[in-house]
């Protein structure tokens, strides 16, 4: 069973993301760009009051973790 997701802003996403490592590279109007040491991929965390889940999902797919060890990050 997965761990519900949380409500979560782009700044509280961004932070949970810093703490397995990624690194803030540049901010575009909407969207806070991470990047991190040996990964090609990089994150677009939108900058709302509240990122959709399906986006935050894909996010942290994307940064190689699962949704509990997010969850339990946050």
């Amino acid at each position: 069973m997965t761990s519900a997701l949380p409500v979560l802003s782009g700044r509280e996403v961004v932070r949970v993301f810093e703490s397995f490592g990624w690194q803030f590279a540049r901010q575009s109007a909407s969207h806070i760009i991470l990047v991190k040491e040996g990964e090609i991929a990089t994150l677009s965390v939108p900058d709302h009051r509240e990122v959709a889940k399906g986006t935050l999902r894909s996010l942290i797919r994307t940064a190689g973790l699962t949704v509990n060890e997010f969850v339990a990050a946050v």
